[in-house]
């Protein structure tokens, strides 16, 4: 028990690790939250830095949910895996290494979560951000919608009821987190993805 507690705790402050942040800071000397959207997640970084620095993010980000979600799994089951993935995207949203303000929008934490926990559906939903991004170049709405389809690909691919529960919060968190862009697209003013030119730290 005190066991899959540290372990969930650990999950946490994995998640805490703003790659976004510490990436530009190293390797540009710039902060991230100074430019785009002030997001420290992926998608802001690949906007402003281009794909040699967002990929990166990328794939920190899904190793952060996946690893600990692994762990969880293998070491404690299907809830000890749920709780650790939780744990490591509720320290993406809100880290405590920038002093729990505002991290990224867990799309990329949530994905290595899922594809720990459900892999098929996992990959489905990659498949659906893939798609969507493709014909509407909206990175925002691709997340929604690949979140939404989350819990019914779990429930198609037979993951346990405590996957699926999971799936569906991390899904309605995903969509949280979006609010402010669901309400730009409604109004017609989600920018479209596309790379801005970052300027560089004095």
């Amino acid at each position: 028990m005190i066991g899959d507690a540290l372990l969930v705790l650990a999950a946490y402050l994995v998640g805490s690790i703003p790659f976004g942040y510490v990436l530009p800071r190293i390797l540009r000397g710039d902060d991230i939250r100074r430019h785009g959207s002030g997001n420290v997640g992926a998608t802001n970084v690949w906007r402003v830095y281009g794909w040699s620095l967002g990929l990166p993010v990328a794939v920190l980000d899904v190793l952060k949910g996946l690893v600990p979600a692994t762990l969880g799994l293998r070491l404690g089951g299907d809830w000890v895996g749920v709780l650790a993935g939780a744990a490591a995207m509720l320290g993406h949203a809100r880290p405590v290494f920038l002093g729990f303000s505002k991290g990224g929008k867990m799309v990329a934490t949530a994905g290595g979560v899922a594809l720990a926990l459900a892999p098929f559906a996992a990959l489905g939903c990659a498949a659906i951000w893939l798609v969507t991004f493709a014909l509407t170049r909206y990175a925002s709405l691709s997340s929604m919608v690949a979140a939404v389809a989350l819990p019914l690909l779990s429930i198609a691919f037979g993951a346990s009821w405590p996957v699926v529960a999971f799936t569906a919060l991390a899904a309605l968190g995903v969509v949280a987190l979006h609010r402010q862009n669901v309400r730009r697209l409604l109004a017609g003013t989600e920018p479209r993805f596309a790379r801005t030119r970052a300027v560089r730290a004095d």
